[in-house]
């Protein structure tokens, strides 16, 4: 007889069971084995909210082979992960295999390492209710505004859509944003600038007009520019005063989700979901060389900032080796999440052996799990090393009642960014200038009026709308990316670039949300939702009660919604294109279907031609040398094939680029992201070189 073990995912089995050894049979029920059933409600609305579970369709030989390991084992333990999903799979299995739910059986591994299976199986405890009724109220929150909700939406503006509450919370902000760039309007200024030169140095530096005649320099007009640049005709600038200092810059905090997730877009180019879907594998452990199945990071689904005094200790030895004492701190750094600490059970995410450094399992990972690796690493590391200390300098430089100013820094001592800086986090202009001393008089290359633009607010991107949801309160690290995906998919949003566009789909829809359900779209409504789901977790509210106070006023304005769109219907405004309809002549417009947008045309109903819409590549097809074309799938996955498909089956992830193989000829294409690889697809040849 031996002790069952029951994980999420199968490829955390071997790395726990290793660690187990033999009195152990450790499994994977991978994932939910229970949910409400999608074709109905399947909550007692009248009767506490009670929800109605069944097995997962699927799921019957995986919970027939825990049931039949259950009744030979002495004791079962649930190793879900430890987040609300983790807790409330370890609920299901338990009412399932008909277990006591006092009974100490949940574990919780933060990390996959030896020391983390140990350090969880010697604590055990009783699966926590609170976590597991947070979970059932988020479920049952859910499912109550899709069920009702997007029948509503079917009826008045196309069927199959669908609502969810912290979704259409987060199309609305992508649609505000959009609104506010449409209503935008410019407004002109401009500014003065002088290219200087120091007696005995040849290279110019560049000083900012800051004041005329004592007061601040605010120029709207090229007039009012001109006016300066006559001043300056002719003028003596001298240098009135210097001031010298310097300036600590500390490291930033290991990472959290949220910083993991825009870290990742802005230096890696990965979008949140590829990024989440690589940091599982990292903490569920890949087998590296040397070492067999590791986990390399702690779990990646966390608001914290707390690091273990082990870790602490650990980083502390190898920076110490690895860089010299001088690169440690004074004291220790800790760091501290803001706002609910509900989240804060977990660590920040880090390696869990901090001198694993990235390059000696490189040779173990794919390319995404290294950068990925070395990203995390790489901030951890520097979060507990010393300050990079700056010799600053900033000096007024005086010309005819105007004074000009210009600051620049050298690096004293590099300190943590010896191995990691967040991009543009100093503020600084890195203006290298000579030496500059008060009453020296300074050789004019140029002076010139400079016309700039206000510039509207930026669309969001998927690292600044995840932000926005961490400063909001919407939202929690578990649905960062599955929202974002959730409202793409769904044709609410589209990506230009790297910037998220609402589609006239999620400008009508948001537009409809906000007449008429004007709390489920409301940021400050779903941020308290959130925390009211938090403080179910913590004890301090009791989940029914939280369904309740939402449902009555949720339930009556839907009834006046239907009351006041009675016989109403929403349209959605078609996009024009200069596409010609092939078969009648008309112009043809982009539509948006079930599965995403589509060309029609506009002599509809008389002319009912379609097109899928296409869009071409750099490049050449590999196999047969046809165009190639980027398409999506219908979960609106971008990949790229040949347009001769389906006589030509090539197809790939990798983008098209219009570079050629320098070996064979054929088309490049980008693997990995801007800082991965350009390989060659072409049969036979295996060409690949760094992107960068």
């Amino acid at each position: 007889m031996s002790d069952l073990i029951i994980l999420e995912s199968p490829s955390k089995i071997h790395t726990v069971q290793n660690t187990l050894g033999s009195g152990y049979k450790v499994v994977a029920c991978k994932g939910h084995v229970r949910d409400l059933p999608k074709s109905k409600l399947s909550v007692d609305i009248e009767h506490g909210f009670q929800p109605t579970y069944e097995n997962i369709s699927g799921k019957e030989k995986v919970i027939d082979e825990i049931r039949d390991l259950a009744k030979k084992s002495d004791h079962v333990y649930f190793a879900t992960d430890p987040d609300r999903e983790g807790e409330a799979i370890s609920w299901h299995l338990a009412t399932l295999l008909g277990l006591d739910m006092q009974d100490k059986n949940r574990v919780t591994f933060n990390e996959i390492t030896r020391t983390g299976v140990e350090a969880g199986m010697a604590s055990p405890r009783s699966i926590d209710m609170n976590i597991v009724n947070a979970q059932q109220a988020r479920r049952i929150l859910d499912r109550i505004v899709g069920y009702k909700l997007s029948p509503f939406l079917w009826k008045k503006v196309r069927r199959g859509l669908s609502a969810g509450r912290v979704q259409s919370a987060a199309v609305r902000m992508i649609v505000d944003r959009e609104n506010e760039i449409k209503a935008f309007v410019p407004v002109e200024y401009w500014t003065v600038e002088a290219k200087l030169n120091a007696p005995g140095s040849r290279k110019a530096f560049t000083a900012k007009l800051s004041t005329v005649n004592g007061k601040k320099a605010e120029l709207g007009t090229k007039e009012e520019t001109d006016e300066v640049l006559k001043l300056m005709e002719g003028a003596d600038f001298t240098v009135a005063s210097v001031k010298k200092g310097t300036r600590q810059r500390s490291p930033a905090a290991p990472f959290s989700t949220s910083t993991l997730l825009q870290d990742a877009a802005q230096r890696l180019g990965f979008q949140s979901r590829r990024t989440m879907n690589v940091a599982q594998e990292l903490y569920e452990g890949v087998d590296i060389e040397g070492l067999g199945p590791t986990g390399l990071i702690t779990y990646m689904r966390t608001d914290s900032l707390r690091i273990s005094d082990e870790a602490k200790a650990a980083a502390k030895s190898f920076i110490s080796n690895s860089y010299g004492p001088q690169y440690l701190p004074n004291t220790p750094r800790n760091y501290r999440a803001g706002g609910s600490n509900v989240q804060d059970a977990h660590e920040a995410i880090r390696p869990t052996m901090p001198d694993l450094i990235p390059d000696k399992v490189k040779g173990s990972l794919t390319a995404d799990q290294y950068k990925l690796y070395r990203l995390i690493w790489s901030r951890f590391i520097a979060s507990q090393m010393a300050d990079c200390v700056l010799n600053t300098v900033a000096a007024n430089i005086e010309a005819n009642g105007c004074v000009f100013r210009t600051s620049g820094f050298s690096v004293k001592f590099d300190g943590f960014t010896v191995l990691y800086e967040e991009p543009n986090d100093s503020g600084d202009e890195n203006n290298s200038l000579p030496p500059l001393e008060a009453g020296q008089r300074l050789k004019v290359k140029s002076v010139d009026g400079l016309q700039h633009f206000t510039q509207p607010p930026a669309r969001y991107t998927e690292a600044t709308l995840i932000k926005a949801f961490k400063e909001y309160g919407i939202a929690r690290p578990s649905t960062y990316a599955s929202t974002i995906t959730t409202i793409i998919s769904r044709s609410y949003v589209e990506r230009e670039g790297r910037q998220l566009k609402p589609t006239p789909l999620g400008e009508v829809t948001t537009a409809l949300m906000k007449d008429h359900f004007e709390e489920i779209v409301d940021l400050g409504f779903t941020a308290e939702m959130e925390n009211d789901l938090d403080k179910i977790e913590l004890g301090e509210k009791n989940w029914v009660d939280v369904l309740s106070g939402f449902y009555s006023g949720f339930d009556n304005t839907l009834k006046k919604a239907e009351s006041d769109m009675e016989g109403k219907r929403v349209k959605i405004p078609d996009e024009p294109t200069d596409v010609i309809c092939e078969q009648c002549g008309r112009p043809m417009v982009i539509k948006i279907g079930k599965y995403g947008k589509f060309l029609a045309c506009t002599g509809f109903p008389e002319c009912k031609n379609t097109r899928k819409i296409v869009q071409e590549t750099p490049g050449r097809c590999p196999v047969c040398g046809k165009k190639i074309l980027q398409k999506k799938t219908q979960k609106a996955k971008k990949y790229f094939g040949c347009e001769d498909n389906p006589k030509c089956r090539f197809m790939t992830w990798d983008v098209p680029t219009a570079e050629n193989c320098p070996q064979c000829g054929s088309t490049l294409f980008l693997k990995g992201g801007a800082h991965g690889k350009l390989v060659c697809h072409k049969e036979g040849c295996q060409y690949e070189r760094d992107a960068k």
